[in-house]
């Protein structure tokens, strides 16, 4: 039966374990420190009290007076006692120059010799000295008593090591109160942080997360889609490579950045720094159409914002195209409709017995169309303008605007370089084309009276093409003149406004420009130059 391998510790109980152990080996080296050191301190207290006591007594006259009398004990036995008692020492001991006791605590000791050495003091040197007595080892000083210019007598004061000891264990006790009472209080805010460090880990050890962190980038950087990690103060803390590459962001150190001086357009900014959820908006950067969504990434308290970015640039272009397509299809289906109609008069004329007026009406339509067709072919070879153009002018005719070409368009067949897409050329005429008649359309409603008309320049000259749209509406304001290249500017209602944004990122693509003013009809007038020789860009 093979045994369950048993799961690592989590990196939480590592640590608290770790913590206390270094908070236990701490706490007992402090104390271990301290008892030595209160240990020396004492000894060095006893020495200096001992020697205060000694030299106190070996100054004392009543003291000289008695070791000169008759019976020094029966003076100083009484004088000893009570200053031992008093002073806090083990034993005061008066003798004699040859060590015989005058005075002892233990009066059996009076007259014995005392333990000890005495001869520096009785070359008349006090010193101090560690020695086993009566008493038992004791921290003694033994200082002479002069009389007459010579030794008369000997005092040593002293305290014992029990005494000592007893002091130092009262110190130890109480230091290791303290440090029981520092250990506790150490793992218990140990056990605090460690609780909150397991609920950030989820309780994963040090292996699970390094595992988890790779995981993490390996698929952080493996998505195409752009990923971008916003903390609470707005700055970038993760971005991958996809996110780099849609904002352009691929040559700069952005995590730390705030995402406001990212050089965003302000739109796409401000959906990163704003706190609410956007779902699939779409936001224009200088080259691309990006869908953006935004979640609040919360856990207690708002933490930050997850956003993803997706390129939706060639499908808008798609889009674009399909949506030109339609239009071309419902216009062949108005002209068949339309057709249908003539072909019924000219069928009736000719039944009424009117050939010759039936063969001036249909050649007079036929004429009409083949000039439009006609002068486009001559003046436009590039095959993907003559078609647009050719498109373009049948929505026009069914929306009552007369689309014109101006005479001095002129695009031969090749001047147009292969660094110059034909998919940002219909995205730039046509876009322009189908506002102009919108313009056209709607001020010709507004005032039946006037003539709606959209005029077309395409040329390529003096190395760069120009691409000018002019109609007969209403015109731009001119302090809005920049903000129609925002997205959402429109004056057709909410879900419109993406066309002139397209236009303007379609030519700022091929290094171009584009202007608006005022046309010849009394409309707007969007101008358009792309330069046909690719140039570097200036570092």
């Amino acid at each position: 039966m093979r045994l369950p391998v048993p799961r690592p510790r989590s990196l939480a109980a590592q640590l608290f374990a770790m913590q206390v152990v270094l908070v236990a080996v701490v706490v007992a080296g402090c104390a271990v420190f301290a008892y030595l050191t209160d240990r020396k301190q004492a000894v060095e207290t006893a020495t200096r009290q001992s020697t205060a006591t000694a030299s106190a007594v070996a100054k004392s006259p009543s003291v000289v007076a008695a070791a000169r009398s008759a019976d020094p004990t029966a003076l100083l036995q009484p004088y000893t006692e009570a200053l031992r008692k008093d002073s806090g020492v083990t034993f005061v001991v008066i003798m004699a120059p040859d060590g015989t006791r005058w005075t002892h605590p233990e009066p059996a000791e009076i007259g014995r010799t005392y333990l000890g050495h005495i001869e520096p003091a009785v070359k008349g040197r006090m010193f101090s000295e560690t020695h086993l007595g009566v008493l038992g080892p004791s921290v003694r000083t033994v200082a002479p008593v002069y009389a007459g210019g010579r030794v008369v007598a000997l005092v040593s004061a002293g305290i014992t090591i029990e005494k000592i000891s007893e002091q130092v264990r009262e110190q130890v006790t109480a230091l290791l109160g303290m440090a029981g009472a520092a250990l506790a209080l150490g793992g218990v805010g140990t056990y605090v942080i460690n609780a909150r460090l397991r609920r950030h880990t989820h309780g994963m050890n040090a292996t699970e997360l390094s595992r988890m962190h790779d995981y993490h980038e390996a698929a952080l950087h493996a998505v195409s889609e752009g990923l971008v990690m916003l903390d609470g103060q707005r700055r970038i803390a993760l971005i991958n490579d996809g996110a780099r590459e849609l904002l352009g962001l691929r040559d700069a150190d952005a995590v730390g950045s705030s995402a406001a001086d990212l050089g965003l357009p302000p739109p796409l900014t401000g959906a990163l720094l704003s706190s609410r959820p956007r779902v699939d908006e779409l936001h224009l950067t200088a080259d691309r159409v990006l869908v953006v969504n935004t979640r609040p990434v919360v856990g207690g308290e708002r933490r930050g914002t997850m956003a993803t970015l997706r390129d939706r640039t060639e499908l808008q272009a798609l889009s674009g195209e399909l949506d030109s397509e339609r239009g071309f299809t419902q216009a062949l289906r108005s002209q068949a409709h339309e057709a249908a109609n003539r072909l019924h008069t000219v069928v009736s004329l000719i039944e009424l017995g009117r050939a010759d007026e039936a063969v001036q009406f249909a050649t007079a339509e036929l004429e009409l169309a083949q000039a439009l067709t006609d002068r486009v072919v001559a003046a436009v070879a590039e095959p993907v303008l003559a078609a647009l153009l050719l498109g373009k002018a049948a929505q026009a005719n069914e929306r009552g605007v007369e689309l014109v070409l101006t005479a001095d368009s002129r695009i031969d067949d090749g001047l147009l370089p292969g660094t110059v897409p034909s998919r940002d050329l219909v995205t730039i005429l046509g876009n322009l084309i189908d506002n102009a008649v919108e313009a056209a359309s709607a001020k010709a409603l507004e005032s039946p009276a006037g003539r709606a008309r959209v005029t077309v320049t395409a040329a390529a000259q003096d190395g760069e093409l120009l691409v000018r749209v002019a109609d007969s509406g209403p015109g731009v304001p001119d302090d809005e003149r920049e903000a129609v290249f925002g997205r959402g500017w429109s004056t057709r209602g909410a879900g419109r406004g993406l066309g002139l944004a397209l236009v303007r990122q379609a030519a700022h693509r091929n290094r171009g420009a584009i202007e608006v003013g005022r046309g010849p009809d009394g409309g707007a007038s969007f101008t358009v130059r792309l330069p046909l020789a690719r140039t570097e860009t200036p570092a």
